[in-house]
């Protein structure tokens, strides 16, 4: 100490204190590298599998380009900060109608995959069958049930409701003795009509009528509906008789 403790001389403490009496002061906390041996102070990096932090050519630290960014793939954008946090790389809706009423669905699955709604499926059944009888008289009322045929029809999709569209045909086989007449058809639309003017009999007189119908239910899925089609006949004269039906049904079903 040097100094009288005057304005002009004030009190002077000169002190040379070695590195080795401090460093006994000081520790490293988390984060920090202290090597009291040599003294130095550092930044002390995580071994950690995935750290990016490193220090760079100019000794400071560094996080590589994209190193602590979240990586995006296909259908993602952003790189997971405040200012461009990830999110689904959409696109502007392109129709006139409301995507809040008609926008579809996308959903994760069980491993963690986005799936879209389930795909449109359309499917085509065939059914036939052909009766015979014992010479059955054509009726006079005109279409009169002469026999119905049911088939059912399944959804085959277990995801979507389905139209069911059909393509009906009925032929019934008939007789005319000279001077008879009959007519068939389906339902209560008589399709086709003959009566015989000559003076033998006319045998195997028939008509394939068909009809193409848009069927009033809609199919659930996976659901299960009977179709029924009545063969019909009519204007029976003069020993007018029928003797086979065959009966054909074809069935689209579309979900979509």
């Amino acid at each position: 100490m040097s100094g009288s403790g005057s304005a002009a001389n004030p009190y002077v403490v000169s002190a040379d204190v070695p590195c080795t009496s401090v460093r006994s002061c000081l520790s490293g906390g988390n984060g920090i590298s202290f090597n009291t041996a040599t003294g130095v102070i550092a930044a002390r990096l995580s071994g950690q599998a995935g750290n990016n932090v490193s220090i760079g050519p100019d000794g400071g630290l560094l996080v590589p380009t994209a190193g602590g960014q979240v990586l995006t793939g296909c259908g993602l954008s952003g790189n997971g900060t405040a200012a461009s946090p990830v999110k689904a790389n959409t696109q502007a809706w392109p129709y006139p109608c409301s995507v809040d009423t008609f926008g579809g669905v996308v959903a994760c699955d069980s491993q963690g995959r986005l799936r879209s709604e389930p795909r449109g499926m359309v499917s085509f059944t065939n059914y036939g069958e052909s009766r015979d009888y014992n010479d059955v008289p054509i009726p006079a009322a005109q279409n009169t049930v002469l026999d119905t045929f049911s088939v059912n029809i399944t959804n085959p999709d277990s995801c979507r409701a389905a139209k069911v569209f059909t393509e009906r045909e009925i032929d019934v086989w008939m007789v005319l003795p000279a001077g008879a007449g009959g007519g068939t058809g389906q339902g209560s639309d008589e399709m086709f009509y003959m009566r015989n003017t000559g003076s033998g009999s006319i045998v195997g007189v028939h008509a394939q009528g068909t009809k193409f119908l848009t069927e009033s239910f809609t199919l659930g899925p996976g659901a299960t509906a009977p179709i029924s089609l009545s063969a019909t006949g009519g204007r029976g004269s003069g020993g007018a008789y029928y003797y086979s039906i065959v009966f054909l049904l074809r069935a689209m079903i579309i979900s979509l």
